[in-house]
């Protein structure tokens, strides 16, 4: 099985990477830097590709800023809030249309290399803040896929129901070395701790019975 990962770094894509690879799949990784507000997470992706010499694209987006404003992602005079995923601050964080935009391009690589399968790591707790992470989105790109080219291709988004304590749990029970991936919204070379990013990590190491090795 030939797929394509859109690979960002953080738990979420590097969890699925290692699943795919365990699962036997042959990986093409696709790194993209759509100017979000740091580029650190693609860079523990990149690492992390050459480690396990998987091969991998890492494009990089001109004027996507104007594309998609208003998102602490991507603007940087709008501030990273902090707390829980639940607050409604969170929003902030949400970048317009970003998934469509990423998943469009990915495909169109994934058609051209004739992948048989494009996978990104959306998940249930991305559902109330991320609309581009929701099963119906999901849904819909997956029919999209079926009518974009004359080649087949299938969405696959396994973690799609899952908490991510969950994949938490999958990604330890792999071997996931998850002090090489990033999380933190903020960029610093040491996460804040304090941003929803953080914060849903440490509850998912803290769901897995285990201590953030980012932390240690």
């Amino acid at each position: 099985m030939k797929t394509v990962l859109i690979y960002s770094g953080g738990m979420d894509s590097t969890t699925l990477l290692y699943d795919l690879i365990n699962k036997g799949d042959e990986v093409l990784c696709l790194l993209v830097d759509y100017n979000q507000r740091h580029s650190t997470e693609l860079d523990h992706a990149e690492r992390q590709c050459n480690k396990l010499r998987i091969e991998y694209t890492r494009i990089h987006l001109p004027n996507t800023k104007v594309l998609m404003q208003g998102s602490s992602q991507t603007d940087k005079s709008v501030k990273v809030p902090e707390g829980n995923y639940d607050e409604p601050t969170m929003k902030a964080t949400v970048v317009p249309n970003r998934n469509m935009i990423l998943l469009a391009l990915a495909g169109a690589y994934a058609v051209s290399v004739k992948a048989d399968r494009l996978a990104y790591g959306a998940h249930a707790g991305d559902h109330t803040i991320y609309p581009d992470c929701r099963p119906e989105f999901v849904e819909a790109m997956s029919k999209a896929f079926t009518l974009c080219d004359w080649h087949t291709l299938d969405l696959y988004v396994p973690y799609l129901h899952l908490t991510k304590g969950e994949i938490c749990k999958i990604g330890l029970k792999l071997g996931v070395p998850y002090g090489a991936t990033y999380t933190c919204y903020k960029g610093y070379f040491k996460p804040c701790g304090k941003c929803g990013a953080c914060m849903e990590r440490a509850e998912a190491f803290a769901f897995a019975g285990e201590v953030d090795p980012s932390c240690k």
